[in-house]
This record gives C-alpha cells, sequence and structure tokens, in this order.
C-alpha cells in the first residue's frame, strides 16, 4: 500500500474522532451552563426548611466527635414532611437511574447530578441551602461548598433495590486541592418484613474490624471520605435502600491530571460515558 494512502487510514479516524469529541464536549459545556443559569431559580421554585437548630444537631458540640473520628451520624436530621418530600422525588427518579456493575465490587443504580437538577428540586435545594452548608462548615472546620456541576457525584441518588446490590471496601477519593466530604441522607432503607434492610454503611476501624453505621430514614452520616475506608453490605430480596449523596469542599479547584481521574472514577457509577460527558 501507498504510504501516504497507510497514513490517510491511520490519520483520518484519528482526525474525525478529535473533532467529535471536541463538539461533544462544547455541547455538554453549554449544555452545563444552562443547568447552572436555572439552578437558582431551581432553589426558588422549590424551597425547603431544614432546622439545624436543637442540641442533638448543634454543630459546635459536634465538631469535636467528627475531629476525632472523621465521621458523624445525626438521626432525624429532616422533618417527616422533608423526607417526604425528598423521597418521593428519588423514587421517581428510579426509571431514569443508571445501571452499574463492576465484577466483585459493586452492583447498583445512580441518577447523575445532571438528572437530579432536571427531576429533583427540592433535592438540589437542600444541597445548596444556606443552613446546611453554614451547619457542615462548623462541624468539619471548614467552609464548605458544593463540588463542581460537572460532577456528576456531587449530587446523586444512589439505590440498592436488588438483590445482591452494593459496593465493595473503597475511598472516597479527593480529586480537590481542598478537604473533600461525603454527605449522604438516607431516604428510603427498609426491608419486606419491616425493619431496616440488610444493606449496611461500614466503616473500617484502625485494627481492621468492621463498624456498622445504621441508616434509619431521616439519618445523615457526614464523613472525610478520603480518610474512612467504608462500604455498603449487599442487600437481600425485598430490601430498599435510597441514600441522597452529596460532595462537598473548601477548595473547588482541580487540576487537569485530576479531573481526568475523576472521570475514571464516575465511570463506576455512571458508566463509559462518564469519561467524555
Amino acid at each position: 500500500m501507498d504510504p501516504w494512502i497507510a497514513t490517510g487510514v491511520v490519520l483520518v479516524p484519528l482526525v474525525g474522532a478529535a473533532a467529535y469529541v471536541r463538539t461533544h464536549r462544547r455541547g455538554r459545556d453549554r449544555m452545563y451552563a444552562r443547568l447552572e443559569a436555572a439552578r437558582a431559580g431551581v432553589v426558588h421554585q422549590a424551597p425547603i426548611e431544614v432546622d439545624v437548630g436543637g442540641t442533638a444537631r448543634d454543630p459546635a458540640c459536634l465538631a469535636s466527635a467528627f475531629a476525632a473520628e472523621r465521621l458523624l451520624r445525626v438521626d432525624e436530621f429532616v422533618s417527616p414532611a422533608t423526607l417526604t418530600c425528598l423521597r418521593d422525588e428519588a423514587l421517581r427518579g428510579i426509571p431514569r437511574m443508571d445501571p452499574s456493575s463492576i465484577p466483585l465490587h459493586k452492583k447498583g443504580h445512580t441518577l447523575s447530578y445532571e438528572q437530579v437538577l432536571r427531576l429533583a428540586p427540592h433535592a438540589v435545594s437542600f444541597y445548596y441551602s444556606r443552613s446546611v452548608q453554614r451547619w457542615l462548615s462548623i462541624v468539619t472546620g471548614t467552609n464548605a461548598r458544593p463540588t463542581p456541576l460537572q460532577d456528576q457525584s456531587s449530587l446523586s441518588v444512589l439505590c440498592y433495590k436488588d438483590a445482591g446490590d452494593h459496593i465493595g471496601w473503597h475511598y472516597d477519593h479527593n480529586f480537590y486541592r481542598g478537604r473533600h466530604f461525603t454527605v449522604l441522607l438516607a431516604l428510603v432503607n427498609r426491608s419486606a418484613g419491616g425493619g431496616l434492610s440488610q444493606g449496611r454503611l461500614e466503616r473500617q476501624l484502625p485494627d481492621g474490624t468492621a463498624q456498622a453505621i445504621d441508616m434509619p430514614e431521616g439519618a445523615l452520616v457526614v464523613f472525610e471520605g478520603n480518610r474512612v475506608r467504608h462500604r455498603a453490605t449487599p442487600i437481600v430480596e425485598g430490601d430498599l435502600r435510597v441514600i441522597l449523596s452529596m460532595t462537598y469542599c473548601d477548595d473547588p479547584r482541580i487540576s487537569r491530571v485530576k479531573e481526568v481521574a475523576r472521570r475514571v472514577k464516575d465511570t463506576a457509577f455512571f458508566g463509559i460515558r462518564a469519561l467524555w460527558d
């Protein structure tokens, strides 16, 4: 074959692929800009009340416990009415969830930040609540703020609904310059026979043993995921576990290399498209 033809056979597909990715990326950037512009309206049209008062939720009293353990659970963090509102939105989003499966490590379904912005306005209001951010900032001793819109895990709904759904031991790696926190709010956690599902949040203690963190509906757990190794144990037939998952950080800047690493991580939740979306 003529070397010029051979070169063309190789280069044309590569140039075409690069052009496609560049066009796709521009389209996604425009989409994110529209979602960001609409976010304030979503919060305004779906206000949500969050009462972070009372001794059990007093952030000044909880800060020392968090500093020692890097993990904190608060029961009944939201009112029954707020919990019902958030739960109903999450359940309506189940048909739009991305299935995710990594053999021997993870199995479940996830509703991405992008979809939450479209389908769950009260969840968006909760995530951006100034009261929640102030509470979290005092508890963690940082200036906690939402992570970027392009990070599909910033605000998502995790659903464990099929027997065997789980996620194995892992850290929530921090790709940002500042400290990074994972916040989980239990929306549904029940078994067919009553009581909590078999799926448990567990943390690994320094001696290697596992400590279960029960999450009754309405409980909120905040932890520094890159310092706390954790997992969600498998559910059984008839269980349902739905979690509003949020991430915050005190400096959202990120390098290009870590942005690529973050996208690779997100493929575990949103599939291979996370690499270019």
